[in-house]
């Protein structure tokens, strides 16, 4: 069917992990088509994922989670891996674009979330504030870098790279209304297949106000290393409490300052005199005998008597 990707329309992923098969095409394209550089990287021995995280120079990334049986599996009874190609969300509140100083962030005609290159001055306050860790810092080119929905595929009306060469179909691309019916249907399918644990992640507004990017989980978000809906909160700068502390720390701050000021500017008491320390004598030495007072001077005589008394002789 042919592509009509429309601006003004809302387009984003639906990836059902419960038929991806860890093939990393998804990874490879992206790389190719965005020019990203290769990190030579070697076997990390966690599973059989060599990528390790999503950063700067990786825009897709295939997770292997491999659940490990308690008890011995028999024939036809082992455990399957859990895997998933992890992308940027473009979440309907984007955490990124919050903290962002200088807009770099922005949505684009097709909603999706797009770090502006030209604008970016590699502050790295997204970075911090993205719940999902998509973003990473490229010292390249100096500036906080991640998936853009392959923005220039849709300015000529191209599906994304990842989802155009993924085999299965596990990533699915479309107008994010459609998608979220199509996603509905495949739950259905897949619980009543025996897979009880499944649910989508994203596709309400229940995590950050939905997801462009959502996901078919056959196990629940944190085992995917994703936050769940009571986790799901935006940066502390929005928070009305996180302000009100700030200010009233700040206060005392302040406060206990121009106390200490004031104490620094008081004078200070002289303080007592020590009292000489008692000298140890040598053995058999007598101690000194302190000197007999000297006696008070005797008072003047008067000289009114004096002169009283030659009178008379």
């Amino acid at each position: 069917m042919a592509l009509n990707i429309t601006p003004g329309e809302k387009y984003g992923f639906f990836t059902d992990t419960s038929i991806c098969i860890g093939c990393k095409a998804c990874e490879v394209a992206c790389k190719e088509w965005n020019g990203l550089e290769s990190d030579n990287s070697v076997f990390l021995g966690d599973s059989f994922d060599n990528t390790g995280q999503l950063d700067s120079e990786h825009w897709r990334h295939v997770k292997f989670m491999e659940q490990v049986a308690d008890a011995p599996t028999s024939v036809g009874n082992g455990q399957a891996w859990l895997m998933m190609s992890d992308v940027c969300k473009h979440c309907e509140h984007a955490s990124c674009m919050q903290v962002c100083p200088t807009g770099a962030i922005i949505r684009t005609e097709f909603d999706t979330v797009y770090i502006q290159q030209d604008v970016c001055n590699g502050c790295r306050n997204c970075i911090s504030a993205c719940p999902y860790s998509v973003i990473g810092f490229s010292s390249t080119t100096g500036t906080a870098r991640k998936c853009t929905l392959c923005y220039d595929r849709l300015q000529n009306n191209l599906m994304p790279a990842c989802a155009k060469a993924c085999p299965t179909q596990s990533i699915q691309f479309g107008k994010v209304d459609d998608l979220r019916a199509a996603a509905a249907k495949r739950l259905v399918a897949v619980q009543a297949g025996g897979a009880t644990n499944a649910q989508l992640y994203g596709a309400d507004d229940t995590v950050y106000g939905g997801l462009n990017a959502f996901f078919l989980l056959m196990d629940k978000p944190e085992t995917y290393a994703l936050p769940n809906a009571d986790n799901a909160v935006l940066p502390a700068r929005n928070n009305l409490f996180g302000y009100l502390g700030t200010a009233v720390t700040a206060a005392l701050a302040v406060i206990a300052g121009l106390v200490a000021l004031r104490r620094r500017t008081e004078p200070r008491a002289p303080a007592p005199a020590a009292a000489a320390a008692p000298v140890a004598l040598e053995p058999g030495a007598q101690p000194e005998s302190e000197p007999p007072p000297e006696p008070a001077p005797a008072p003047a005589p008067s000289p009114r008597r004096g002169l009283r008394r030659r009178r008379k002789s």
